[in-house]
């Protein structure tokens, strides 16, 4: 870090510090992110972040990195929010014209948003401690942010700061302004409700743009767009789960994602068209819903899909308001 722009930037040269902040704006929000599990939130806190860097300036010490002291201030911002009573009102069911099944169960964790792979292009693993045991790609995926949210703040703090980005334990005390002892059993509790919540797969997903995983893609928009719901259970693994958020219904297994497409998805003999996309490093789909009059296809939603060997895992669909975070348009022709 060039000590030259921090005197710039204490200064109140404005440009000397978007330099020395812009290098980190990426891995932030990512941070950001993982602790909020909202796209718009974590944008927010990054800039509640940055504007904090800014006033405290004067006050930066040196005797950890710029990137750590930055760091901390985005951690504690994100877990003042994560304090106040809640950030959202509770979810309502939507209004139906035909009876949804009874679900496996109510979701926990409804107020999620995808995150668009173009804003991982930048980032490495590089930036990561030798002490982390996630991937960043890994550390982003659905599942994995998803289970963070079931973690109490302290708990979510330990493990991204330690096993995400790798910084050691003491380091992390200090940041957090507790002791080495209170680190130690915030991570072991959180390490067995990840280990619970995020097991791992009997088959690894194929690998990204590979033609493993395009074939079995391929497979699934042609089963969307000819609506056949048969076609597509057959290439769900039997405990498939099927989610919506905010909508907290989860359906999981091959029978109830066959009643939930039959009653819901393709009731009155709806059609879609699927467009590609990436979002939490797993491959997604822009759904458009067609109108039998005009052919002109609507937005519908954005199902992110979770692979495991040659079958999909998971389908979890959100509401087409994050379309222009992925450059989807609204409407299609033909």
């Amino acid at each position: 870090m060039s000590i030259d722009l921090i005197e710039r930037a204490r200064s109140g040269d404005e440009a000397a510090f978007e330099q020395l902040v812009g290098r980190y704006r990426g891995e932030v929000q990512i941070h950001c992110y993982r602790f909020l599990g909202s796209l718009a939130d974590a944008e927010d806190a990054l800039q509640e972040t940055f504007a904090a860097a800014w006033r405290g300036l004067a006050g930066f010490e040196g005797r950890a990195s710029f990137r750590t002291w930055l760091y901390r201030i985005a951690t504690n911002h994100c877990l003042n929010l994560l304090r106040t009573a809640s950030r959202r009102p509770a979810a309502e069911l939507p209004v139906l014209d035909v009876e949804a099944p009874e679900p496996t169960r109510r979701g926990e964790v409804v107020w999620l948003e995808p995150y668009p792979d173009v804003l991982l292009a930048d980032l490495t693993d590089t930036a990561a401690g030798p002490e982390a045991r996630y991937e960043t790609r890994e550390a982003v995926s659905l599942a994995f942010v998803t289970a963070l949210q079931l973690l109490p703040p302290r708990q979510r703090a330990a493990l991204i700061l330690c096993e995400v980005l790798g910084f050691p334990a003491r380091q992390v005390a200090e940041m957090l302004d507790t002791t080495d002892q209170s680190v130690a059993s915030a991570l072991k509790r959180a390490r067995a409700t990840l280990a619970r919540e995020v097991p791992k797969p009997d088959q690894p997903a194929p690998a990204a743009n590979s033609p493993a995983e395009q074939e079995l893609l391929s497979r699934l928009v042609q089963a969307f767009e000819d609506s056949d719901v048969q076609a597509i259970v057959a290439l769900m693994t039997d405990d498939v789960w099927v989610r919506m958020p905010p909508v907290p219904l989860e359906y999981q297994g091959r029978e109830l994602a066959t009643r939930f497409f039959d009653t819901i998805a393709f009731r009155h003999g709806r059609r879609y068209r699927l467009v590609p996309t990436r979002a939490n490093g797993q491959p997604a789909f822009g759904v458009y819903l067609r109108d039998p009059l005009t052919q002109v296809a609507h937005a519908f939603g954005l199902f992110v899909i979770t692979l495991a060997g040659e079958r999909v895992s998971a389908i979890t669909r959100f509401d087409s308001g994050v379309f222009a975070r992925f450059g989807l348009s609204r409407t299609l022709a033909g």
